[in-house]
């Protein structure tokens, strides 16, 4: 039940120019149970802020929203298994080697099946089923690097791995952006809002409410169809 979204523009902006978004999303998509950031810093590399408060309640916020970026992933949290509402679990979650920032969105079914490999290796933190599809996505990257895979072509081949209703979000250092649309009951919407370029789950509303309710304004929509990765 989590809602997530990337934000790319030409010029800096300041993080906290996406929190009304980001707090229409949390309320609209009935989140509020963790949420984290992840941002293009001006030296090259990704920096992530996560809380266990609702986006609402951070008293970290404010100094998040001062922070500039030219792009960003927002996760607001709401985990099928509330036992999991811990910092280790909460996202986007942070390659260790900086590749990547990545957040899930609905189940990996098969999660069961590669934790003990993690769990071995002493990789993972928490009990969420994201997390180890964090872990595969990270030994799948080092692979691809001579396969010349893209990482829209990672996050199908992550879906097709784990199986279950589930949508990815990757923010790369160079700014790029990718999302996997898996889930049917929360669509992948990508459009424009005034000098940003967005890509965002819908709050589990497939009526397009999203537009009216979290993103009014937006212009050039469009529709992430099931299976395709779209890119900003």
């Amino acid at each position: 039940m989590c809602e997530q979204l990337s934000v790319r523009a030409d010029e800096p902006f300041a993080l906290a120019d996406l929190w009304e978004m980001a707090r229409r999303l949390e309320q609209y998509g009935i989140a509020g149970f963790g949420w984290g950031a992840s941002w293009v810093t001006a030296d090259g590399g990704l920096a992530t802020h996560r809380s266990t408060s609702a986006f609402r309640d951070d008293p970290e916020r404010e100094a998040v929203g001062r922070e500039t970026t030219t792009a960003a992933l927002v996760h607001l949290r709401r985990p099928s298994k509330l036992s999991t509402v811990s910092l280790a679990d909460t996202q986007p979650f942070a390659d260790p080697a900086g590749r990547f920032a990545f957040s899930h969105n609905g189940e990996l079914r098969d999660h069961r099946a590669h934790r003990p490999a993690y769990e071995l290796q002493g990789r993972l933190h928490g009990r969420a089923d994201s997390e180890v599809g964090a872990r595969w996505l990270e030994d799948a990257w080092e692979a691809s690097a001579t396969s010349g895979r893209s990482p829209g072509a990672l996050l199908a081949a992550l879906h097709a791995a784990f199986g279950g209703p589930a949508n990815f979000a990757l923010l790369l250092p160079d700014g790029s952006s990718w999302h996997y649309a898996g889930n049917a009951e929360n669509p992948v919407f990508g459009f424009r809002l005034g000098r940003f370029r967005v890509l965002s789950t819908a709050a589990y509303s497939i009526d397009r409410s999203f537009f009216r309710l979290v993103a009014p304004g937006a212009r050039e929509r469009r529709v992430v169809r099931d299976g395709e990765v779209a890119a900003l």
